[in-house]
């Protein structure tokens, strides 16, 4: 089951992002040079008492008025309502209960959401202003005081936040032998078009599941070609007016349903060809370590000759050179076109995925490799690697152990990773390396 979603609503300056910092701490540090992980986060794994949840900052508006406050807020409301498990709503004991807390805090009322009501500034330890009191008028039950600044009430926050996930949420057992496959992409790619042709066609056991987030839906199919959980992230321009945020909540909702999947099927327009929110959506799977298949859809409506497939496909090559251990194929979801192979290559990436090596074989290559090509050396050290082992799998994920990380250039370890899938596959997922020097840990 997907981790809960808690979202941060409330009008401008009253610290909403300064909570959410300090609510994620550390884990807001994350590399932003990968497609898909842009500057501007506005969701962030967070973890209190052992439950993991993925918090959401609604912040970013930029009011011209009082009708703007209004109507934007109304807009921040209903993402929120329509993406989250848990909401809270940020107020400021400094200005008071204001108009559009109210507005907020009757929508959220009828939402039938759970909502945990913030009183932000409240810097003073101990018993609150008497200001503190008005907020009960907002009719969302017992306000709790907060500084997002100094972390005085946080826990508590918290402590009531979690209180409303459901109690066997992170404990759900799963079926190991059902493969769960995103269906992601930019809107009217053809998401739902892929899901209803596969769930139409395959003389399958069918079911319709609710979705853990508001805006996926699972489709369970059971075929000769195993078991399959399609997760399709269908809808994300319900609502129009939502103009500058539905790309952000569009990528929200990706890496919900991407974080479920064993499996991405990343979805390219083939009358439109590659664009960036291709390259976002396909960031998002990368950051994650999903096995990943690059399924070019409507084929059926290009024009070709004998060098249509050849070309679009290495032109998708350098577009994505980052990714460029997934697999393309050509489909069509309107007529099936190559749906049956599509399973196949599901099922394939899946076990590269979760592919275990022996440090015996490992060490074999590893040994090959470095003699091939000699390691790098830096003022005289040369790099030395011991061993290297699998730690884990979904990502493969490897170990080195060597004499100075600093010498291990990124270029050498591409390198390694090729040697790697030269011999063993690891076609349609990355793999990771860890660099550990021998000694680290004994000082």
């Amino acid at each position: 089951m997907a981790k809960p979603v808690v979202a941060i609503v409330g009008r401008p300056n009253v610290g909403k992002s300064t909570l959410f910092n300090k609510l994620i701490g550390t884990r807001l540090s994350i590399v932003d040079d990968k497609p898909g992980v842009t500057r501007d986060r506005i969701y962030g794994d967070c973890e209190w008492l052992n439950h993991h949840f993925l918090l959401v900052d609604t912040g970013g508006i930029e009011p011209y008025s009082n009708d703007v406050i209004l109507k934007q807020m109304r807009t921040q409301a209903e993402l929120a309502i329509e993406t989250a498990d848990v909401i809270i709503l940020v107020t400021d004991i400094r200005s008071g209960v204001l108009a559009s807390d109210m507005e907020v805090a009757s929508m959220l009322q009828k939402s039938n959401k759970p909502v945990v009501l913030c009183v932000n500034k409240c810097d003073t330890v101990g018993t609150p202003d008497p200001e503190f009191y008005e907020f009960y008028n907002l009719g969302l039950g017992d306000p709790i005081a907060v500084s997002s600044t100094h972390g005085h009430g946080t826990g508590d926050l918290l402590d009531e936040v979690i209180s409303y996930f459901p109690e066997d949420y992170e404990d759900e057992e799963n079926d190991e032998e059902v493969i769960n496959v995103a269906i992601i992409g930019k809107p009217n790619v053809g998401k739902s078009s892929l899901v209803n042709k596969i769930s139409g066609t395959n003389r399958a056991i069918v079911s319709n599941i609710a979705g853990t987030t508001r805006d996926t839906t699972d489709t369970y199919i059971e075929n000769n070609y195993g078991k399959f959980n399609f997760i399709d992230t269908a809808g994300l321009r319900r609502k129009s007016k939502i103009n500058d945020n539905i790309e952000k909540y569009s990528i929200i909702r990706a890496r919900m349903a991407v974080e479920r999947a064993n499996v991405c099927v990343i979805m390219i327009d083939a009358t439109e060809g590659f664009t960036e929110q291709d390259s976002k959506v396909a960031g998002i799977a990368l950051e994650q370590g999903k096995a990943c298949i690059i399924a070019v859809n409507k084929w059926d409506a290009v024009e070709k000759d004998g060098k249509t497939m050849k070309e679009f496909r290495d032109k998708l090559a350098v577009d994505f050179s980052f990714m460029s251990y997934a697999p393309v194929i050509f489909i069509s979801a309107q007529t099936g076109l190559r749906i049956d192979k599509l399973y196949e290559m599901i099922v394939f990436v899946h076990s590269q995925n979760s592919m275990r090596i022996s440090t015996g074989k490992l060490n074999e290559v590893l040994s090959i490799a470095t003699a091939r090509v000699q390691p790098p050396t830096d003022k005289g050290k040369r790099l030395k690697i011991y061993y290297m082992t699998q730690a884990s799998t979904r990502p493969p994920t490897f170990v080195f152990f060597v004499n100075n990380k600093e010498l291990f250039h990124f270029s050498y370890q591409r390198y390694l990773e090729n040697q790697i899938r030269d011999i063993f596959g690891l076609d349609g997922t990355p793999v990771r390396f860890m660099i550990r020097e021998r000694n680290e840990g004994k000082k």
